[in-house]
């Protein structure tokens, strides 16, 4: 089995992906534009060869460095991880007669607008939606949904450049700020609690899922510097509040047609019970999350996604031991962190349901807090009981402080 991952190195996620498919009994080949020397060292350790080209989004240029390259095989799969480069992996998978994804089948995964109008067929609850290349479109379609309103790329990833509009004056001083974004999508905002539905599937047959909760929903988050957001998997995924949102989660990926893979989707339970649809990737989710499935479980989702593209097996027992939290940390002011407080309260309190401490430390340049979601570090903790999870994230949230200064 001959596997090709485009960008085996980056994000940060890709090197465990890399190497899980490689522990799999795959023979991994990468092709990427880092030097060789410059990839992580999981990830050179794990491939078999790897291909340097000038840029990743010179695609005709990839294609045809791909099928000149002497020492690759014929590939088995064509995988990539990174949504950017999803529509390249198609058109290198169809050059060389590989299974999965083609392009057609990509684009309702990377256009938030052709992916809303397929579930709106199948009968899937999404919010109202319109396609927008003006401002005079945005202007009619707000109008049209009234406000408030939600404004996000239609090619875009998670909540960058996503805006929640709540009258004329917010939508006037918004769309100076998407001069940028060729195309927008114009919906509906949608009351509620936010959830992930995360999948591997094989053969259209999820064989392994996982759900996480926001507090607070994602464009909060983004929009308040003094929040330290939360991301929690959830440990009982089969409660009955749950019940409409896993339905829904099967219900799309049947409708999308998707066969083997990683997914990563969001939707939304409003306060009647109701769930709606947000949007769905062809990727893992970000932001260290699938570390998180793997805590829940004690297993290796990293490896079993290998596994499962390569092999068609999904091996691991799947036991909900624990709910994981990671608190996303801030620090106050610009510059160095220069103080952290609360943490050795955290330890003496908490420290035993700690598994990762990924706190910048005292020293470090803080992170541009709007690029990230990780920002200056995270601190992940599991424990079996919700609440219990809670109280430990709401005290880190509270009681930890980073401080930074020029």
């Amino acid at each position: 089995m001959d596997l090709l991952i485009l960008s085996p190195g980056y994000p940060s996620e890709m090197p465990h992906f890399t190497r899980g498919a490689a522990e799999a009994g795959a023979r991994v080949w990468g092709v990427g534009d880092q030097p060789a020397q410059a990839l992580p060292e999981m990830a050179r350790k794990s491939l078999t060869g790897y291909l340097q080209v000038p840029s990743l989004w010179r695609e005709d240029d990839v294609l045809t460095r791909v099928s000149q390259w002497r020492e690759a095989p014929k590939f088995d799969r064509v995988e990539c991880l990174w949504e950017p480069g999803m529509i390249l992996a198609a058109r290198v998978r169809q050059a060389f007669g590989a299974p999965g994804l083609s392009v057609d089948d990509t684009v309702p995964f990377r256009d938030k607008e052709a992916m809303k109008a397929k579930l709106d067929q199948a009968g899937i609850r999404t919010p109202k939606h319109y396609r927008a290349t003006t401002v005079a479109a945005c202007w009619d379609y707000a109008h049209e949904i009234g406000f408030p309103i939600i404004l996000k790329p239609i090619a875009g990833a998670g909540s960058a450049d996503t805006y929640r509009v709540n009258d004329s004056d917010q939508l006037r001083s918004v769309l100076p700020k998407l001069q940028h974004v060729p195309e927008v999508s114009v919906e509906e905002f949608v009351d509620g609690e936010e959830y992930t539905f995360d999948t591997i599937t094989i053969e259209g047959k999820i064989a392994y899922y996982n759900i996480a909760w926001y507090r607070p929903r994602p464009l909060v988050a983004r929009t308040n510097e003094w929040i330290s957001p939360q991301v929690i998997a959830l440990r009982h995924v089969h409660q009955k509040e749950l019940t409409g949102g896993v339905k829904m989660g099967f219900d799309v990926i049947k409708a999308l047609g998707f066969q083997s893979g990683i997914t990563h989707m969001e939707w939304y339970q409003k306060a009647d019970g109701e769930v709606v649809f947000g949007e769905i990737g062809a990727r893992p989710p970000g932001a260290r999350q699938v570390d998180q499935m793997n805590f829940a479980c004690d297993i290796d989702v990293f490896r079993e996604w290998g596994r499962s593209v390569c092999f068609g097996k999904f091996e691991a027992v799947v036991q909900r031991k624990y709910n994981v939290a990671t608190i996303f940390k801030r620090a106050q002011g610009q510059g160095r962190i220069f103080r952290m407080d609360g943490r050795d309260w955290i330890q003496r309190k908490w420290g035993d349901h700690i598994v990762w401490d990924n706190l910048l430390p005292v020293g470090a340049m803080r992170r541009n807090w709007r690029q990230t979601l990780v920002s200056d570090g995270f601190l992940m903790m599991r424990h079996p009981d919700l609440q219990t999870t809670i109280a430990m994230a709401d005290d880190v949230g509270e009681r930890l402080q980073l401080y930074a200064r020029p």
